[in-house]
C-alpha cells in the first residue's frame, strides 16, 4: 500500500502502515491539498487488514507546524468553513478508528499538528520536541478539538494554561502532565518508535479496537452504570467469539 501522494508518504511494513507528513522546507504545515491527502490516507489505512497499527510522524525538524498560514489566510468563508469541516473529519477518523493510532512526534507539534496527535490513541515523543496550541497569537481559538482533547487529557486548568498562554512545551512536560506517553532520545527515536508500534501489532486487534471504544465512551454524558453494562456485552460478546477461544486454549495448552 504505497500511494503516489504529492505532500505525505504511506508506507505499510511489518503490520505497521507509516503516515509521514512531507513538507519539511514548510515544516509539515498542512494546506488543503496535504489535509485532504491525509484523511484519504487515514482512511486507506483504516480499512486495511494488513496495517495493524498506524504510525504518524513528520519529515525534517517538523511532526507539523499546524495550518499553512499563507494559505489559511487567503480563503474565502466558503473555503474557510470547508477546510475546518474537513480538519474535523480528520481528527475523528483517527479517534474514531478501529485500530490504534500512534503520533510520533519528532519536532514541533503546533496548533493542528498537535490536535492531530491529541486526537492519536498515544504520542510517543523526542526529547527534542515542543508541542503547543498558538493560535491566541492570531486573536483565534483551535478549530480542530484542541480545545476539548486537551481538557480531556490534561484537566482544565493546564489546559487553560496551554490555550491562554499560547507556548511551545517540553516532551518532558507534558510527558509529567500525562498528555505524552513517552519520551525518547532524539539519536534512537526512529528504532523506539518501530518497536513500541511493533509491540502493538502482537496484541490481539479484536480486543484492542473494543478497548479502544470502550475507553472512549468513558468520556461520553451517558450514565455510568450504562457504560459498565457496555464493558460487560462487550467482554461476553469476545468471549464467545474465535479469537478470544484461541487465544485462551493456547494459554490453557502452555500450563
Amino acid at each position: 500500500m504505497e500511494t503516489n501522494y504529492k505532500h505525505i508518504t504511506v508506507k505499510v511494513k511489518k503490520r505497521i502502515a507509516v503516515l509521514g507528513f512531507n513538507r519539511p522546507d514548510q515544516l509539515n504545515a498542512m494546506n488543503r491539498k496535504m489535509m485532504d491527502e491525509i484523511i484519504a490516507a487515514i482512511g486507506a489505512i483504516n480499512g486495511n487488514d494488513q496495517a495493524q497499527v498506524g504510525l504518524i510522524r513528520g519529515e525534517g525538524r517538523a511532526f507539523m507546524a499546524g495550518a499553512d498560514i499563507k494559505e489559511y489566510a487567503s480563503q474565502t468563508p466558503e473555503e474557510f468553513k470547508a477546510f475546518q469541516d474537513c480538519g474535523i473529519e480528520l481528527y475523528e477518523a483517527l479517534e474514531n478508528a478501529p485500530k490504534p493510532w500512534v503520533a510520533a512526534v519528532n519536532g514541533y507539534a503546533l496548533g493542528g499538528g498537535f490536535e492531530i496527535a491529541l486526537a492519536c490513541d498515544m504520542i510517543l515523543a523526542s526529547d527534542t520536541a515542543k508541542m503547543g496550541l498558538p493560535e491566541v497569537f492570531l486573536s483565534l481559538v483551535p478549530g480542530g478539538g484542541g480545545t476539548q482533547r486537551l481538557v480531556q487529557k490534561v484537566g482544565i486548568n493546564r489546559a487553560k494554561e496551554m490555550l491562554f498562554l499560547g507556548g511551545q512545551y517540553s516532551a518532558q512536560k507534558l510527558y509529567d502532565w500525562g498528555i505524552v506517553n513517552q519520551v525518547v532520545a532524539q539519536d534512537r527515536f526512529d528504532e523506539e518508535v518501530l518497536k513500541f508500534a511493533e509491540k502493538l501489532t502482537r496484541r490481539s486487534p479484536s480486543a484492542i479496537k473494543e478497548l479502544k471504544r470502550l475507553a472512549q465512551l468513558s468520556l461520553s454524558p451517558i450514565p455510568f452504570d450504562e457504560k459498565i453494562e457496555e464493558e460487560g456485552k462487550t467482554v461476553s460478546k469476545l468471549f464467545h467469539g474465535a479469537d478470544a477461544k484461541k487465544a485462551i486454549q493456547n494459554f490453557t495448552n502452555k500450563s
